[in-house]
């Protein structure tokens, strides 16, 4: 299968799925009936599934829920050499267990340690493999309260109940998908199983130690979930996670499909499904920007070493190629996935300025399961707000007015990640423990490092490679920085949901500004590079265009 056909297939799966996957979220996160397995559940965790939450009783049951995750996480990767189906791998140290819990409950699934070596076969299925599934979740109740919020009108703040969204999301969107998804990559040649290292003899004749493990199955939550931790090293550029051309088309597929069904849920969810569209359009304008100029950039470029046709070949499985690679990349780093099927290391100047300018923009395009559609609101909100400064109006969006209360929480939003970045970046590059893990010097040194602050405060987990960072100091800071850029967030959207929900609806009237018409859509997209891609323009100066121009 060629790359075109490639990005052929996404774009029809997407385009075919939209609708149908987006309805179906509406009515899971809408309906007012459990299953029998869920209600097992509920009793199991002592909830009342119908007892709704303000915004506060809903932000801390996600606390205390993921709270329990990190310390249940942290335990199992400091006892893991005692448990069953170790692999004899040893025991994490503190700070690297500590970043591994952080790691994969905030969606990020960085890996400092390389899975084939490091983690055992129950740390991953029991460990990661379930964070991968509820962390996921957990976005998907965050965008259904915020709807919720939209959508109700003088109420008394509540936003629904984070247990009943929780298991809803898990038990009948994403078990299911992910059941589906392991067949096919079964299919294809990931393989499933629970072998320990096996001795294998090569082609060449010599003897080689290869590891089985349940891959499939953690493959197709970790693209589905937008997760992106590797069961091996390589990642998805291992043939055991990534056999053929068509898998490759399937993953990327996966970690696309339930961030661009999102828009038509809230769409639903707030009454108005023309602003689901306007949404999706912003969304599929950035997406395809960023394929086509980081395609562009691996094919044009020569790279480290111009083994194909003038393209770089560098970093990149001969079996997927430059134009794969580049989609799989751009998709993967304007999602929360950071899964990669080549080395971004390796990436072009350019391709690798593309990538990382997909994060700093905060992952919008369509961004991670919940996450990115929450974070393109937001910026809606802010381009309602510029648009009402513009023409002397008080700004309106989904018939709620946005007042000081609400544009204060929008600002701290919109400004938390680039903290988070900018702060940790300045922090390693001015420290004898940050500098000591660079590979490279000069500019691409330094992208190295804010591609790693970007990635761990975006929430996404790919990583330059380049960057040494199964340090105590990079575990630790980078832990702080996943944590900060997931939950403050998460607690500032949940905070205007409950506002909005207080707030009565607004009528519309000849002075509103029309949210769903194509001028808004622009002017979203232009919000979206101007407001957050300007706070990055010296950093990325002194990275990616320094080292392009040298």
């Amino acid at each position: 299968m060629t790359a075109v056909a490639q990005i052929a297939l996404v774009i029809l799966v997407l385009a075919a799925t939209h609708r149908p996957l987006g309805d179906y979220l509406y009515r899971v996160m809408s309906s007012t009936r459990h299953l029998a397995v869920e209600r097992v559940g509920y009793r199991l965790m002592r909830v009342d599934p119908d007892a709704e939450q303000r915004w506060s009783t809903y932000l801390l049951s996600l606390l205390g829920f993921s709270l329990a995750s990190v310390l249940v996480l942290f335990g199992l990767a400091r006892l893991q050499d005692r448990l069953p189906l170790d692999i004899g791998a040893p025991a994490m140290d503190p700070a690297g267990a500590w970043n591994a819990a952080v790691s994969f409950v905030t969606n990020t699934n960085w890996q400092w340690f390389s899975g084939e070596v490091a983690a055992g076969h129950l740390l991953q299925m029991a460990g990661f493999a379930v964070q991968n599934f509820v962390s996921a979740a957990v976005g998907i109740a965050v965008v259904a309260a915020l709807a919720r919020g939209f959508a109700r009108s003088g109420t008394d703040g509540r936003v629904g109940n984070f247990w009943a969204d929780l298991v809803r999301a898990c038990v009948r969107v994403l078990l299911p998908l992910a059941f589906v998804a392991a067949l096919a990559l079964v299919a294809g040649g990931v393989i499933q199983n629970l072998h320990a290292h096996t001795d294998v003899t090569t082609l060449a004749g010599g003897t080689q130690a290869v590891l089985g493990g349940p891959v499939a199955s953690q493959e197709a939550i970790k693209e589905l979930g937008t997760n992106g931790g590797g069961f091996f090293n390589a990642n998805s550029a291992h043939p055991y996670e990534n056999p053929a051309p068509w898998t490759n088309a399937l993953e990327v597929v996966l970690l696309l499909l339930v961030p661009f069904a999102m828009p038509r849920m809230f769409g639903r969810m707030v009454g108005d499904r023309r602003q689901g569209w306007a949404i999706l359009a912003a969304m599929s304008t950035l997406w395809v920007a960023a394929v086509g100029f980081l395609t562009w950039a691996e094919l044009a470029g020569a790279g480290a070493a111009p083994l194909a046709a003038g393209g770089a070949l560098e970093g990149k499985e001969v079996r997927f190629g430059e134009a794969a690679s580049a989609l799989f990349a751009a998709s993967t780093t304007m999602t929360s996935t950071g899964a990669v099927n080549s080395m971004h290391d390796s990436l072009t100047a350019q391709g690798g300025g593309v990538a990382l300018v997909g994060m700093l923009l905060g992952e919008v395009a369509p961004g991670g399961v919940g996450s990115g559609l929450y974070g393109m609101v937001i910026l809606a909100i802010v381009a309602v707000f510029l648009a009402g400064l513009m023409v002397g109006r008080t700004p309106e969006y989904l018939g709620k007015k946005i007042g000081r209360e609400e544009i204060t929480l929008v600002a701290l939003a919109v400004l938390t990640m680039p903290a988070v970045v900018l702060l940790g970046s300045a922090i390693a590059i001015s420290t004898p423990a940050g500098l000591s893990g660079l590979l490279n010097p000069g500019a691409h040194g330094l992208s190295e490092i804010v591609y790693a602050f970007a990635s761990a405060g975006n929430n996404n987990g790919s990583a330059f490679g380049g960057l040494t960072t199964g340090t105590p100091f990079y575990n630790t800071l980078l832990g702080l920085a996943m944590l900060i850029g997931r939950f403050v967030p998460i607690a500032l959207v949940l905070a205007l949901a409950g506002r909005f929900a207080r707030t009565r609806r607004t009528p519309e009237t000849a002075g509103t500004l029309p949210t769903h018409t194509p001028l808004f859509v622009g002017l979203l997209v232009t919000v979206t590079l101007v407001v957050v891609g300007l706070t990055f323009v010296p950093v990325l100066s002194l990275g990616p265009v320094v080292e392009s121009l040298s």
